[in-house]
């Protein structure tokens, strides 16, 4: 691996392609069940997909720039040859698991995942009829030539076919049409089921689409595209039909990769260099399928090869006849997937029909594309409330359907709020406003994650519902600012005591939190820091942590994907561990506890540290006021911490190191479902 320039710092995209390396781990591990494997082994190709149109445009740009001369630009050098060294090895690690463990463990359950394999006799007339019936309809060969307007979708797959006749020899592109169709045939031989990929029952057929001609040869490629799109700060027009466009030409953006199987023809492969722009792309050998992402639509259930199930626990605690009564008595919090994410749900469904809430705000960043949070909000509009919804237009590759709902939620009444162009609000707080007796009652949603139902399945977040009237009316403060529409002109445009909000006073007070640590360390007390976050790039911020350890605060950090901190250099960082955790849950909740001489001030919210959540975001961190409710994340941190199976120390060279221990070995996702099943 390349040394980095900077030695204070691991590359940003180096330490994400190493997190992706510990998703390939897990899909590699023996004592995971195997269809959950294969849904490891899918996480792995759409993490990389994502890569490839997000970070590698940035990678291409600044190789670029490396080769210019007396430019003034720091550029880590050899970062590009770094990155493509350590997905060719990944993708090497991924056919070997595939190719070597998964499917023939497939096979020992009688399940035969054809995979470049013949098609058995006894599957051939099921596998015609279900060409001839179902995708014929779907197939669009474009000859390819000089003439030809055909641009090829973004990471969608082709063949490419060269024919010959009597008179020619020709080229065609023909499109496998898995967008239409699943990916995957599935039908049963006499002792086994044989699953079979679209790609293989278009190739198979490929006599029945050129019947005149000859297939000389038949090649698998897809074209990854720059997923970014352009915004200008200084666009005043309408944002939604601005980035409907922006949207429809996201797909002929700069090809960043190139990918397809080995044997094509140079001639050929110069031409479709050409006519697809794709001099400026990372042109790479790969195998006869892409996109195995598709894996996680495997069409084969069986209980036996997947996790065990665990059932949602409800909170018992809601005695009162409504969720909002129980909330005016006490704060109450939501650990999803552990818990139902229903009483989120009952939240805004309550608010809809309560005839003394007067307004509702939330900030929605991501939906559900079939959100009954969203459905409740129409609802309470419908039934004369005033409905105020902060959508989050540029949530990257979620714009499509949060335009849908902003339209939608807008043809009824609901005031949609376009966050500024340059600014996304990321923040996840909801507030509702009830009049009783000529007087305002407040209450409030604080989260970590999305208000979205489908993700808190295998999220893990946490949702706060409190009455606290002083921090629910900052949230108010924040969504006037927000209709506005503007940047904060200063820090302290809005004087924030309780919530910490990135553009006001969000990384000040993290910086004097960690300061204080510092101060008692210095004068021989006690001095802790917990962090959990998805991830940890923002230099000044790491920096003060680098502090911290120096000055003797033990530092506890869980950052599950990009992490740029170094841990464990003497002199610099010895005192810091980094802990990665993957399960079968995402981990996506963001904690933040300072020991404060035993108080333990702790935090949790929507911020990560990355240059975006600090400069370029509206985020909100909230504080834990309630002792029960703080002694409760303390000891779910508690059991994180004790992890000796699914953790991993991430050392002084960015590689993840499995923990060593002869104590029992605990899965802390399992543990802390037992802990709340058994406290509720």
């Amino acid at each position: 691996m390349a040394q980095t320039t900077e030695t204070a710092f691991f590359n940003r995209d180096l330490s994400w392609l190493k997190f992706n390396e510990r998703i390939l781990t897990e899909a590699g591990r023996s004592t995971v069940p195997l269809l959950e494997r294969i849904k490891f082994l899918s996480i792995f190709s759409s993490n990389l997909d994502e890569f490839y149109r997000v970070r590698m445009p940035v990678l291409l740009a600044l190789e670029k720039l490396s080769n210019k001369e007396n430019n003034d630009i720091h550029i880590e050098e050899d970062l590009l040859r770094s990155a493509n060294h350590l997905i060719t090895r990944q993708q090497q690690q991924y056919g070997r698991i595939l190719q070597l463990e998964i499917i023939p463990q497939l096979k020992e359950k009688q399940i035969n995942l054809l995979y470049g394999q013949p098609f058995p006799p006894e599957i051939q007339k099921p596998v015609t009829r279900y060409f001839l019936s179902q995708v014929m309809a779907f197939l669009q060969p474009v000859y390819l030539d000089q003439e030809t307007n055909f641009f090829p979708a973004n990471n969608e797959l082709y063949f490419l076919i060269t024919l010959k006749n009597e008179h020619e020899t020709k080229s065609v592109i023909l499109n496998i049409p898995s967008n239409e169709l699943p990916r995957f045939y599935k039908t049963e031989g006499e002792n086994e089921t044989f699953v079979v990929f679209l790609d293989d029952i278009v190739r198979f057929h490929l006599d029945r689409v050129f019947p005149l001609d000859e297939v000389l040869g038949c090649f698998s490629f897809k074209i990854t595209r720059d997923a970014e799109i352009d915004l200008k700060d200084e666009y005043s027009g309408n944002l939604s039909d601005q980035l409907e466009k922006q949207l429809m030409k996201r797909d002929l953006g700069l090809a960043t990769r190139f990918l397809h199987q080995p044997g094509i023809p140079p001639n050929v492969f110069e031409e479709m260099t050409k006519l697809f722009n794709l001099k400026k792309a990372n042109r790479v050998e790969g195998g006869q399928y892409h996109n195995l992402k598709d894996l996680m639509a495997f069409p084969v259930k069986n209980d036996q090869l997947l996790n065990a199930s665990w059932r949602k626990i409800c909170n018992t605690d809601f005695v009162e006849k409504t969720l909002t009564a129980a909330i005016t008595k006490k704060d109450i919090i939501i650990h999803t997937p552990f818990q139902s994410y229903d009483s989120v749900l009952r939240f805004f469904n309550e608010a809809a029909i309560d005839e003394n809430v007067k307004e509702i705000y939330v900030t929605l960043y991501r939906v559900a594309s079939d959100s009954k949070i969203v459905n409740a909000l129409i609802s309470a509009a419908k039934n004369g409330k005033k409905v105020t919804v902060l959508v989050e237009l540029k949530a990257r590759f979620d714009e499509a359907n949060n335009i849908k709902w902003a339209k939608k939620m807008k043809s009824v009444g609901v005031d949609i709020i376009y966050s500024v162009t340059a600014l996304k609000v990321h923040a996840k707080v909801a507030l509702v406003k009830r009049e009783i007796a000529g007087r305002m009652h407040y209450l409030g949603l604080f989260a970590t994650g999305n208000f979205n139902e489908s993700t808190a399945s295998f999220y893990t977040d946490h949702i706060l519902m409190t009455a606290h009237k002083e921090m629910l009316r900052e949230v108010e403060l924040l969504f006037i600012f927000l209709a506005k529409r503007i940047k904060p002109a200063s820090a302290d445009l809005i004087p924030f005591q309780h919530l910490l909000v990135a553009q006001f006073n969000l990384q000040q007070a993290f910086l004097q939190l960690i300061e204080r640590e510092i101060e008692h360390a210095r004068q021989g007390k006690p001095a802790t820091i917990t962090i959990k976050m998805n991830n940890l790039e923002e230099k000044v911020l790491i920096n003060k942590l680098y502090e911290a350890s120096q000055s003797g605060v033990k530092i506890d950090m869980f950052v599950r994907s990009i992490c740029r901190l170094i841990p464990g250099v003497k002199g610099m960082s010895e005192n810091i561990t980094v802990t990665r955790i993957v399960d079968r849950y995402l981990e996506h909740g963001r904690i933040f506890i300072f020991h404060n001489e035993g108080k333990n001030d702790v935090y949790l919210g929507s911020a990560d540290w990355m240059n975006r959540n600090i400069y370029r975001r509206i985020e909100v961190c909230f504080p834990i006021y309630d002792e029960q409710i703080k002694k409760e994340i303390l000891e779910i941190i508690e059991i994180q911490k004790q992890d000796k199976m699914q953790a991993v120390i991430i050392n002084d060279q960015m590689e993840n190191v499995p923990v060593q221990t002869g104590e029992p070995a605990i899965a802390s996702q399992l543990a802390i479902y037992q802990f709340l099943k058994n406290k509720y």
